[in-house]
């Protein structure tokens, strides 16, 4: 599948989404981008230890420390990461053992031994873009 349809297909299928590195700083683009998400109908779960550890939430959804731990009680269909490009490895792991169906990266964000080993598992992947500006471009698509 080539990007624009990979983008495409997890725009229309992939309801909720792990938000690895939801900050609830408000001038950060991670809650700026969840939100919007969140008001078009996604559901977000917020990948945040250090909200997770103060038994805090973002959006009004509990935090959790990692994607592993948040599997346990969510069903996510796709993993949006905020992180650094570096951080990018261990987060693909674990969207694989989780069996979500994608993994985005936002922009600025890219790996490609994490992207071929998370499409080499069947994971369908979006690097450098962002989710929000790419919901605007392909509605109704």
């Amino acid at each position: 599948m080539d990007r624009e349809a990979t983008i495409r297909h997890q725009l229309q299928t992939c309801k909720t989404i792990a938000v690895v590195g939801l900050s609830p700083k408000p001038h950060r683009e991670s809650i700026g981008v969840s939100r919007v998400m969140q008001s078009l109908g996604y559901r977000i779960i917020p990948i945040n230890p250090l909200v997770s550890a103060q038994g805090g939430g973002v959006l009004g959804e509990k935090a959790y420390a990692s994607l592993a731990e948040a599997a346990q009680h969510e069903r996510i269909d796709l993993v949006n990461i905020f992180r650094n490009s570096d951080d990018v490895p261990p987060v693909v792991d674990e969207a694989i053992a989780i069996g979500a169906a994608g993994v985005w990266m936002q922009i600025g964000i890219a790996h490609a031994a994490a992207k071929a080993k998370a499409e080499a598992a069947g994971l369908l992947v979006v690097e450098n873009a962002c989710l929000k500006v790419e919901h605007w471009r392909h509605r109704g698509s």
